[in-house]
């Protein structure tokens, strides 16, 4: 199964309910403090295993725009997402999301299209590191399935928070490591680098 970079725990497929008996709610509080991130609520998205980075952005529209590119994300598994998802939404999947090729336009597309977070049973090891890398908040969420199409979520990538707020249920799973979560308030990679190399040549 593939897995977040460099062979992490971020890789295995766990059970959050592990995780809640080994955090605390002081842990949760730490973590608040030392980054500041709004929760990101939107609609749910909902997609199956190994979903492809091919569908995605599919090779036909490679010399075509980023616009272009973006306006056939998932058509080959859902036509109407490109046109329909909302800024602030999130896209829910089972394993290996992401899986396929090493194409940064897939990563690209989801921030294209202001796509809010993207919660997965696993990702392909890529995927999950560009979308890290283009500032899309990337979480393991081994209960995606209880999610339906359109519920509307609430998600805390800093504590790993996700609350349903249509049936009410709760979830906490591995929040995005805090140096990983400053790369992507500042944006992505690129963005990060620049102003990290701007605040060292300050005087």
């Amino acid at each position: 199964m593939d897995g977040g970079p460099g062979g992490s725990r971020f890789g295995e497929h766990r059970d959050v309910r592990a995780d809640l008996a080994r955090r605390s709610p002081a842990e949760h509080q730490r973590r608040r403090k030392v980054i500041r991130m709004n929760v990101i609520t939107g609609k749910a998205w909902v997609f199956g295993d190994e979903i492809n980075t091919d569908v995605m952005a599919p090779g036909l529209y490679f010399k075509s725009s980023m616009d272009e590119m973006a306006r056939h994300c998932l058509e080959a598994v859902d036509p109407g997402f490109a046109a329909n998802v909302a800024p602030g939404d999130i896209v829910v999947a089972g394993h290996n999301f992401g899986v396929g090729s090493a194409r940064e336009q897939a990563a690209l597309a989801f921030r294209h299209l202001k796509v809010g977070a993207i919660l997965a049973e696993s990702f392909g090891r890529i995927f999950y590191r560009n979308a890290l890398n283009f500032g899309v908040p990337a979480l393991f969420f081994p209960q995606s399935a209880d999610i339906g199409a359109g519920d509307l979520l609430a998600v805390d990538p800093v504590t790993g928070s996700i609350e349903n707020r249509n049936s009410g249920q709760r979830y906490i799973v591995d929040g995005v490591p805090e140096h990983l979560m400053l790369m992507i308030q500042a944006g992505g990679l690129m963005p990060w680098l620049k102003q990290k190399l701007a605040n060292e040549g300050a005087p």
